[in-house]
């Protein structure tokens, strides 16, 4: 996993939160426990707060910048943080809740690791996921493009891409196992300012992989090439440049019945 930068990732926490709003306004349950699973800085922690006052909460990520970042943070008692891989991390007790914003796309085999944390949900628990459903962008395309030309095809050749991932994926998949299931996508019109505006936001999230896999003349040289790539894609308006991004969601509940 790429070393993630906390205020990179930070530059645009209001847009970024959007998704994760939608995303708890859907959970039907009241959750006493609920588990973070790519919490990255904590920032999102006091949205959890407000809708379940009285729940403890842990946020876990691999990232140990980001977990130093939410500690440093932190002035919730009732919230903890702490350095775990989600693909191989086990809970203590039984979770009410397990959730994660945008963070099971990194996840190789994210069934798999998703039907091992079934396994510790309480009786009626829910698991709320949601993860970008961008591959097809011209960003991420920008960046498969630039990765495939000579220059970089070495350096790059490990790079994982993304995998895209339709909400009837986890429709499927959930439902096969008898959870209760909502599932749907969104496609989010972002309206940015900054200069630079889809250069900063993907280079401290999917663009990551690729620049840390560089050495800094390649890098410099990279990001040039990437940031003429996305200025063409997405020109600036009198209002703002505008970022499409589709996200998936899914809310998957499992009843005592189910159980």
């Amino acid at each position: 996993m790429p070393v993630w930068d906390p205020a990179r990732y930070l530059q645009f926490a209001d847009d970024r939160a959007r998704p994760f709003l939608d995303l708890i306004e859907q959970i039907p349950t009241k959750p006493d426990s609920i588990v973070d699973l790519g919490c990255g800085p904590g920032h999102l922690t006091r949205h959890l707060r407000a809708r379940w006052p009285d729940a403890e909460v842990l946020g876990i990520d691999s990232s140990t910048e980001m977990i130093e970042r939410a500690i440093a943070d932190n002035t919730d008692h009732f919230a903890n943080y702490d350095v775990g891989d989600v693909a191989d991390w086990v809970p203590h007790r039984p979770v009410d809740l397990f959730l994660s914003n945008a963070a099971f796309q990194w996840v190789p085999n994210q069934f798999e690791v998703i039907t091992r944390l079934l396994g510790h949900l309480s009786d009626t628990g829910s698991v709320a996921i949601q993860v970008p459903d961008n591959s097809d962008s011209a960003a991420h395309q920008a960046l498969v493009d630039l990765a495939d030309r000579p220059a970089y095809r070495d350096a790059l050749s490990e790079v994982r891409r993304l995998p895209r991932i339709d909400p009837h994926e986890y429709l499927a998949f959930f439902a096969g196992k008898g959870l209760e299931v909502n599932a749907w996508s969104t496609t989010y019109l972002h309206v940015l300012h900054e200069p630079d505006p889809v250069f900063d936001w993907i280079s401290g999230t999917g663009a990551r992989p690729y620049l840390e896999a560089l050495d800094d003349d390649l890098r410099a040289a990279f990001e040039d090439d990437l940031r003429a790539l996305l200025t063409e894609a997405y020109p600036a308006q009198d209002y703002g440049t505008v970022f499409p991004f589709r996200r998936t969601f899914a809310v998957a509940t499992l009843s005592a019945l189910g159980r």
